[in-house]
């Protein structure tokens, strides 16, 4: 009678305290494999690990998954009875056993793919540096015209008095901001994955003070090398996206122009004003000086004025000459 046989079967159980990334980490690492493979592991239904073992080789391959945090069990090879009739003459060589203390490998499902799948909606997948600047582009393409034509309609209904069509067009500009807000998220969670990250940090660039730098680092960290946990890598960038991310240094170097012309204005227009201030401030004093002035002059021609009547009233207080006497 033949030694019994035994597999050992998994069907996505975790031991206590043990964190599902964790066991999906360890188990990569023990089978040589890619996480993504790993987890079709945990897809709910139950996988044999390895099959046709002795009960001590069981025992060893067990306690070593036991250490990646899975919950695996041993289970016995069901028996099959074989019929000689059905043997053909030339059977085929059998393997070599494995060794017991061999690390133990196990078909995990498909190849894995190359390129990670873009999903622009989704929080799952990876994107790269240029991906995410290119897809931040797309939104500002897309919603500045938006809201321009908000704007448009809103100064309509300003002049036209409608309370009732500016409460329509907040409550519109409000679902467009939050379909913006979701959207950005996104694309800032798969950025987050490309580095290695959890998309949860994403929570960060709310905390005052961080978040002022935070999506600088998001910008230009660079992704990991290969698979993460999060996927495969994304696919190369393509012509478009180059395009799209090259448009921000345009707009970076437009409102840096635009900065720099208007901080020129500013002082100009600052120059010209203090100017026309200390123009007008001459011209008061100057009027003072002529204020002041103008008494002395008067009183001046008073004193002629006085000097010539004493003049005229000193002759006439002379007494006649006799001509025919003289």
């Amino acid at each position: 009678m033949s030694e019994p046989r035994y597999k050992i079967v998994f069907d996505g159980a975790l031991q206590p305290g043990v964190d599902l990334t964790t066991a999906k980490l360890n188990l990569a690492d023990l089978f040589k494999s890619e996480v993504a493979a790993i987890e079709r592991l945990f897809n709910g239904s139950t996988v044999a690990l390895k099959r046709d073992l002795t009960h001590a080789d069981a025992q060893a391959y067990l306690q070593a998954l036991s250490k990646t945090g899975i919950d695996a069990r041993i289970e016995p090879e069901t028996t099959i009875e074989l019929n000689l009739a059905d043997v053909h003459e030339h059977a085929p060589a059998i393997a070599e056993p494995a060794s017991p203390y061999a690390t133990p490998r196990a078909n995990v499902g498909e190849s894995y793919p190359e390129f990670a799948t873009l999903k622009p909606f989704g929080v799952e997948g990876r994107i790269g540096r240029l991906r995410f600047l290119a897809w931040a582009m797309v939104q500002c393409l897309v919603t500045l015209p938006i809201i321009a034509v908000f704007a448009l309609i809103a100064l309509g209904m300003v002049s036209d008095e409608s309370t009732t069509g500016l409460i329509i067009g907040g409550i519109l500009a409000f679902f467009l901001f939050l379909a913006f807000f979701i959207v950005n998220i996104m694309i800032s969670v798969q950025r987050l994955h490309d580095i290695g990250w959890s998309g949860w940090l994403w929570l960060l660039n709310l905390v005052p003070f961080v978040g002022s730098f935070f999506p600088l680092v998001m910008m230009v960290a660079p992704g990991t090398t290969g698979a993460n946990r999060y996927g495969p890598p994304p696919p190369p960038n393509s012509t478009a996206v180059k395009v799209l991310c090259s448009l921000w240094v345009v707009l970076f170097t437009l409102v840096l122009a635009g900065g720099i012309l208007g901080g020129f204005s500013a002082i100009q227009q600052e120059y010209e004003s203090n100017l026309e201030s200390s123009y007008d401030s001459g011209s008061v004093t100057t009027d003072e000086i002529e204020v002041e002035v103008e008494p002395a002059a008067n009183a001046a021609d008073d004193a002629a004025e006085a000097a010539a009547e004493a003049a005229e009233a000193a002759e006439e207080a002379q007494p006649p000459v006799d001509s025919a006497k003289e």
